[in-house]
């Protein structure tokens, strides 16, 4: 049996006395597209923080790729990818220099290589000397999703993904996420605050409610337990409450 990609157990996360993350246990299987949806302060990007290592845990176990995320740190982050909500760039280099200095991070072998490979996959020729500081917000995302992928991660974390695109912008990173998942068999995690997006993009959803998971499944079994075209966005606010 192939053991999950991701799998918490009673894991927390507190700022002081506040708890950012309640007892979470969760299970993502290998090769699925999850998706964690909440309000604002739900608690989504500090778990995405606990599993990539950038934060710790004040209690609790979790393993990425079946590495502990605290006692074998750097196991993980060998075999994860991660694209931040806010991708950070150097603007005066080129597309091909930004990504050959994540490579070297990654420290692969041949990065020009893997850099016009992974340029390909994501049909994004011709921009390679171009200046980062030219790019649109789309044009950065598929960037971030690039040095994200270079050294072939087995799970890979996207922290609101869609934020600012437009729909244009929106729909080609969808179709980017879906290959990456299909065709490369990455396990994906993706915060995202867009219910439309996880109904067409996710496998599975958790959500989350003042740090708690509140509901996790199948999207087909949240779905199925909905009669009506809205069977998400009924299932999230019944479970995740209203914004304050």
């Amino acid at each position: 049996m192939t053991p999950p990609a991701i799998s918490t157990h009673g894991l927390t996360h507190t700022y002081g006395r506040t708890f950012a993350l309640r007892p979470l246990d969760l299970e993502v299987e290998a090769g699925e597209i999850f998706g964690l949806l909440g309000h604002n302060g739900a608690g989504k990007t500090t778990t995405v923080g606990l599993l990539t290592t950038l934060l710790r845990p004040t209690s609790g176990r979790s393993t990425v790729a079946g590495y502990d995320v605290v006692g074998q740190a750097p196991q993980v982050r060998s075999r994860i990818g991660y694209l931040p909500e806010n991708v950070q760039f150097y603007n005066d280099l080129t597309l091909v220099e930004n990504l050959r200095f994540f490579a070297r991070l990654s420290g692969l072998r041949e990065p020009d290589r893997r850099i016009t490979e992974v340029l390909a996959f994501l049909d994004f020729e011709g921009h390679d000397r171009q200046r980062l500081g030219t790019f649109s917000k789309g044009m950065r995302q598929r960037v971030g999703i690039a040095q994200a992928i270079l050294h072939r991660p087995e799970v890979l974390f996207l922290d609101e993904p869609t934020s600012g695109l437009d729909p244009e912008g929106v729909r080609t990173l969808r179709q980017i996420v879906v290959r990456i998942n299909a065709e490369l068999g990455t396990t994906v995690f993706m915060n995202t605050h867009l219910l439309s997006e996880a109904t067409r993009t996710c496998t599975s959803i958790g959500i989350l409610r003042d740090g708690e998971l509140v509901r996790h499944g199948s999207l087909a079994a949240i779905l199925g337990a909905y009669p009506t075209e809205q069977a998400l966005e009924e299932a999230y606010f019944e479970t995740a409450g209203s914004p304050a």
